[in-house]
């Protein structure tokens, strides 16, 4: 055990008098109200994150009380203190920008105040990738405990969970299927409690992902928001986090190359959210951990697709949770994980699945011989257009379009599409593939438009999935057939900036490739011509778009990666 002081003796500010900032920080400490005796004791953080702008960690407060009851039980000083909060809907260009200030904040936070350990309660898409990266940059022993999944509502007989149903509604809206007072009602059933997407989106892939790593407690990952459980589950975290006092467990311990490969398995094998490709990257890269793009498609062709949820399937989070959840999943991926990874506890994954389990729903979890898919959800692509890689999620896309060859509708951003994509005299035909340049990390942050939508009048005559390739991303909580996070961006440069009107675009699953039909010497040409967005004068915007990496590095700051400038 280290020699650190312990307690609020840890960290003390420097006056140049070791004694006086003792008694000060004591004394500061005794006007909210902490006995001398809860003062001698060590102290566990709990970062919490609510916000009014967060529908997704409305029940934050009393996860709060639940991490604080364990970590009293326990013998410790629980001291919660808040971080930035990111609501996914509610945050303006896109989340994406904001994860990373996120995980500065953590950072910076559990380094700068007196803690021997860290709980990080967080669930809303960003908030968990950016306090994993957080916590593995301060590398303090830390817990993760995540809000948990909403609830399902109901519409006419029709179970809704937000948000794949929402994607799936709104489709038939604008095809003209159904008219503005459905949409409305539809539109106060999709998010009927507190807590994360219904569905295998972004929050719940990333909370599957922090159990698998093993920075949360066994079996937490799917409990449903509303149940008693959750509570339960947040007080054993907090006395989980004061056992982490002594044992010194630190997240570079938990986070290693063989944990992040089971926790990219646990993501093909869920047929999980393509943004946790980015988020994983990022975790990884801020200890040094590296997945090349090779051993990822080795995975995915490896891990069979065992989780029958929506998006790419039928079931909502809540019957993850009843079929066995996590516990269920990693038994039956177990042949093919590295069972020497250890977790907060201590305990070596071989041991926890040992131990037996009493059911398994074999509806929503499959077993290894009986898989939804034979190979994972997701694939990696290169090719011309993206030398350093690509995403598809094969497994909520049309295999028919797998292998495609079409004529390019280029928009060159956010506003150009928004402008002509529902234009009825836009030239474009079901089987052209649409391309949508300049919403990458640098241009535009990155946001969720990947998800370009099937044109008005294509969607009115029928056409429900086209080819759609970007350098943005795309919701966990959607579908199609489309190619993302196209790596160099248009932005910088990369030759998605070169592809125009009518050029010819190959996409080819079985070969994990995407082309740009276009000579090289004229690809060269068309991108001596471009020229970089102007970089914001000041702010945070300012820092971000100087600082971001791409999509491979996980789109964190060069700064802040291992071995970045610090």
């Amino acid at each position: 055990m280290s020699d650190k002081p312990l307690g609020l003796d840890n960290g003390l500010t420097n006056y140049g008098d070791f004694d006086f900032a003792r008694f000060l920080r004591r004394s500061f400490a005794r006007s909210m109200g902490i006995s001398r005796q809860m003062l001698d004791r060590p102290v566990v953080g709990i970062a919490m994150t609510p916000s009014g702008f967060n529908n997704c960690h409305r029940y934050m407060p009393d996860l709060v009380e639940a991490v604080c009851r364990g970590v009293l039980a326990a013998g410790a000083l629980p001291r919660p203190f808040p971080t930035v909060s990111l609501g996914e809907v509610f945050l303006n260009p896109t989340s994406m920008m904001y994860r990373n200030l996120m995980a500065m904040d953590t950072e910076e936070m559990i380094g700068a105040q007196p803690m021997d350990s860290v709980v990080l309660i967080g669930g809303c898409d960003k908030t968990v990738p950016a306090q994993l990266m957080g916590a593995a940059s301060a590398n303090l022993p830390a817990v993760q405990l995540v809000t948990g999944p909403m609830s399902t509502g109901r519409y006419k007989g029709q179970r809704l969970g937000a948000c794949t149903d929402c994607r799936g509604f709104w489709a038939k809206y604008r095809a003209g299927n159904i008219d503005s007072d459905e949409i409305e009602a539809v539109e106060g059933r999709l998010s009927v409690t507190a807590g994360t997407c219904a569905v295998m989106g972004t929050a719940s892939t990333m909370a599957c992902i922090a159990e698998t790593l093993g920075m949360s407690l066994p079996g937490t990952a799917a409990i449903p928001a509303v149940h008693a459980d959750r509570l339960v589950a947040a007080e054993e975290t907090g006395r989980t986090a004061v056992r982490l006092v002594d044992s010194r467990i630190a997240p570079s311990d938990v986070i290693t190359r063989k944990s992040i490969e089971n926790a990219l398995r646990v993501l093909l094998a869920v047929g999980g959210s393509t943004n946790a490709v980015v988020h994983l990257a990022a975790i990884a890269g801020r200890l040094g951990i590296r997945i090349p793009i090779s051993r990822f498609n080795e995975l995915s062709d490896e891990t069979p697709v065992l989780v029958d949820l929506k998006p790419v399937g039928e079931g909502y989070m809540e019957d993850f949770h009843a079929a066995g959840g996590m516990g269920a999943l990693l038994r039956e991926l177990r042949p093919l994980l590295h069972l020497d990874t250890i977790d907060v506890e201590g305990r070596q994954l071989d041991e926890r699945l040992a131990e037996p389990l009493a059911w398994v729903d074999r509806v929503i979890i499959r077993s290894l011989d009986n898989p939804i898919s034979a190979v994972g959800g997701l694939v990696a692509l290169t090719g011309n257009l993206a030398p350093e890689g690509a995403i598809f999620k094969r497994a909520a896309a049309t295999p028919s379009l797998f292998e495609s060859e079409g004529r390019a509708v280029v928009f060159s951003g956010l506003e150009d599409l928004s402008r002509r994509i529902d234009d009825p005299q836009l030239d474009v035909r079901p089987d052209d593939i649409l391309v949508l340049q300049n919403a990458g990390p640098h241009a535009a942050g990155m946001p969720e438009a990947g998800y370009l939508p099937i044109p008005k009048k294509l969607a009115q005559a029928g056409v429900k999935d086209m080819v759609r390739v970007s350098d943005a991303r795309m919701s966990g909580t959607a579908f199609g057939s489309i190619v993302l996070h196209v790596a160099p961006e248009a932005a910088v440069g990369g030759p998605l900036a070169a592809v125009r009107n009518g050029d010819r675009i190959r996409l080819s699953i079985a070969k994990k490739s995407i082309d740009l039909l276009v000579d090289e010497t004229e690809m060269k040409r068309r991108l001596a011509e471009h020229r970089p967005p102007s970089v914001p004068a000041r702010g945070y915007k300012s820092l971000y778009r100087r600082s971001v990496l791409q999509a491979p590095d996980g789109c964190d700051f060069d700064f802040l990666t291992h071995g970045g400038t610090r």
